[in-house]
């Protein structure tokens, strides 16, 4: 897929895979390796962004993934997140949709919603909510009609 086919289609949540296409190179050869990392990957798809005109030029429409955390004690001290363009030559696939009942935690900001956490219940949402201190965060049922679906704006630690 392209990633074009990732910003229309693929929900918040998704598991994205992404490749060049090269193979692996060996462990021996950490500098191809890395470079290798950098262009082949997965992550969780967390913000889709619309093209953004500026006085100059066009910024195209883009995607954020989620690739990871680094913590220390329980603390997170860096979130690795990777944003890629539509006009990206990268092949792309979902790897894994979000699975029905699950609750996707999302704050609207600028006019794009961006998603926090995947909860594996509402009661897990709303406890993430009040731990973490989002006052602004609702939630989402995944899989659930418009009409059932549930906000937490209101909650806070």
């Amino acid at each position: 897929m392209s990633a074009t086919t990732i910003i229309d289609t693929a929900p918040l949540g998704a598991l994205i895979r992404y490749t060049d296409g090269n193979p692996k190179p060996p462990a021996r050869f950490t500098k191809k390796l890395a470079a290798w990392e950098r262009s082949n990957g997965v992550g969780r798809l967390v913000k889709k962004e619309p093209p953004r005109v500026y006085p100059t030029w066009t910024a195209p429409a883009s995607f954020t993934l989620h690739e990871g955390n680094f913590s220390s004690d329980g603390v997170i001290l860096v979130t690795i997140m990777r944003s890629h363009s539509a006009d990206s030559r990268l092949i792309f696939e979902v790897a894994e949709e979000p699975k029905p009942g699950q609750v996707c935690v999302l704050l609207d900001f600028g006019g794009n919603t961006e998603l926090l956490h995947l909860a594996e219940s509402v009661t897990a949402a709303e406890l993430w909510i009040a731990r973490e201190g989002y006052r602004n965060a609702r939630f989402e049922i995944v899989g659930a009609d418009d009409g059932d679906r549930a906000g937490g704006a209101d909650l806070a630690a």
